[in-house]
């Protein structure tokens, strides 16, 4: 869940104070709101059991601003196709909402 500061920040809540200019910023850098969704209703979190031998697991991370996602894929051994992935993804609200599957 987004902290009230950060919801007031993408506008999704009302307030007073601040001055004109702050608000016109936000507005510019407001997230559409199915990003928004995403980051509070994230799609397929979780994780798989990474001993599965239908598991593979990836780990990427990015120094510059410190986020870091888990994607976990399960393929069907007799067809070879993925069947179920989940992920888990420690960052900023832009970098959660893109790893929602």
């Amino acid at each position: 869940m987004l902290g009230f500061g950060a919801r007031r920040a993408l506008g999704l809540v009302g307030g007073r104070g601040g001055s004109s200019s702050f608000r016109w910023a936000v507005g510019v850098r407001s997230y559409h709101e199915r990003v928004v969704d995403h980051y509070n209703n994230p799609r397929n979190v979780g994780s798989f059991d990474k001993s599965d031998p239908a598991v593979g697991t990836g780990l990427v991370g990015a120094p510059a601003c410190g986020d870091v996602m888990k994607l976990q894929i399960r393929v069907d051994e007799q067809s070879g196709r993925i069947v179920d992935a989940c992920f888990k993804t420690f960052g900023c609200g832009s970098a959660i909402a893109s790893s929602s599957l």
